[in-house]
């Protein structure tokens, strides 16, 4: 399962093109995530303040699972200040499909976290949260959290 999830990530890579400069601009980011779930993720940004986040992931809490999810995001700038670059607050909306050996767990995301926006370099670096309350089979609250960092392309 890992190997699929690489070859789709770099899928993505392939497709995005060269590296921009900007975040808002409808550049995409890519790169790795670490933490409950591991995994690769793209972030698609459509306006100046929301973007679509999409990622593949595997579970690093001994279940053998395997996850996709979804995020709608929206940005809040100027909360925390910084000398260089920006760190909005970044939350949102969005589902999650965990597939746990022959069983599939459907679920509803929050999540809410940090993006330090480097000043100079097309890099995002990252920290989240994420609550999930699985609707099917059961319902059931579980909590996700991971820092990655992405690299924006064209």
């Amino acid at each position: 399962m890992r190997r699929w999830l690489w070859i789709a990530g770099l899928c993505v890579f392939a497709l995005a093109g060269g590296p921009r400069s900007g975040y808002a601009e409808g550049g995409i980011g890519v790169g790795p995530f670490v933490g409950e779930p591991t995994g690769i993720g793209a972030k698609l940004w459509f306006g100046p303040r929301a973007a679509f986040d999409l990622a593949l992931a595997w579970s690093t809490s001994g279940e053998n699972a395997a996850q996709i999810h979804a995020d709608y995001l929206l940005h809040a700038y100027g909360l925390l200040r910084v000398s260089r670059g920006s760190l909005p607050l970044h939350y949102g909306l969005g589902v999650r499909v965990k597939m746990v050996d022959e069983d599939r767990q459907v679920g509803i995301r929050a999540p809410v976290g940090l993006s330090y926006q480097l000043e100079k370099q097309p890099v995002e670096v990252f920290l989240e949260v994420a609550p999930i309350l699985d609707v099917a089979p059961s319902t059931v609250l579980h909590l996700n959290g991971s820092v990655g960092a992405r690299v924006y392309f064209r």
